[in-house]
């Protein structure tokens, strides 16, 4: 009987202390902005042939492309993003729609 009274209150005091404890004092506001920046894969031999002939200029042709992105931005800029690889190296190009390749 004993144990039981005292299991009892024991339960008591944890129910308590976790109501306590998740009390919200202060409402947290989280506050997300979206970004409208669009970026839709392209397949390599689809790419302009202004932006082909960047590829094969030096000293980008000892990079191999790998894969195409059309990148718009929200105030309707676009360029493609194309990653590149050579050997173990990784990395990525950003050139626009004439070639010109973008910082």
């Amino acid at each position: 009987m004993k144990k039981i009274i005292l299991s009892a209150a024991f339960l008591a005091v944890a129910g308590l202390t976790t109501v306590k404890a998740s009390d919200i004092k202060t409402p947290i506001i989280v506050a997300v902005q979206q970004d409208s920046t669009t970026k839709t894969p392209v397949e390599l031999k689809d790419l302009p042939e202004p932006v082909q002939k960047t590829l094969q200029s030096e000293p980008v042709k000892a990079w191999t492309p790998t894969e195409a992105f059309l990148v718009t931005n929200a105030d309707k800029t676009s360029y493609y993003l194309i990653n590149v690889k050579k050997e173990q190296e990784t990395g990525s190009l950003k050139v626009d729609k004439d070639g010109k390749i973008v910082e």
